[in-house]
């Protein structure tokens, strides 16, 4: 049984709030499709490992230098990164504006192993850049109590036919 209109709880969440939240989403999530064109849409979209959500909620990403990423950002900056962390029931769009960085300082902080399957040189790799989202805004979904109960709820609701859906949803602005 669907929700009846304006029943959904929302929380619109702001600051230091709002950081945590896309924080827990987006780490919880790991990879994002990484959504850049320069003014066209559809958006290019390429799954991007999160290397950090920071305290001022930027999201932080390795790319290499000639992907088709670096150019539509070198274009066009604004960006969205879509999450989805589907064992939780977790959900997050934001929407912000991408630079490049070949900081040595940046490279060496966000280096993993697990990069070098694409930039084959490590951190000394001529390939290797940061890329930085400042997140402008966001929309996200989650379960208050985890998939667990969730499912139990919606099992019950189809049962009883009334809706018990412990979702929850809105706006992020960090």
């Amino acid at each position: 049984m669907k929700k009846p209109p304006g029943d959904d709880p929302i929380e619109n969440l702001t600051h230091a709030t709002a950081v945590e939240k896309i924080r827990e989403l987006a780490l919880a999530a790991r990879v994002c499709l990484f959504g850049s064109g320069p003014g066209t849409f559809p958006l290019t979209v390429t799954p991007m490992a999160v290397r950090e959500v920071d305290e001022a909620g930027n999201v932080w990403f390795l790319s290499a230098r000639s992907s088709v990423k670096n150019a539509h950002i070198a274009h066009d900056p604004r960006v969205q990164l879509l999450f989805a962390n589907t064992g939780d029931s977790q959900y997050l769009t934001l929407e912000g504006t991408a630079t490049v960085s070949d900081s040595r300082e940046l490279r060496e902080k966000y280096w993993t192993q697990m990069a070098e399957t694409w930039l084959h040189g490590g951190v000394d790799d001529p390939e290797l850049t940061v890329v930085k989202v400042a997140i402008k805004d966001g929309y996200y979904w989650d379960t208050e109590h985890g998939k667990a109960v969730a499912l139990l709820k919606i099992m019950v609701g189809s049962l009883t036919g009334k809706t018990m859906d412990d979702s929850v949803e809105g706006k992020l602005r960090p």
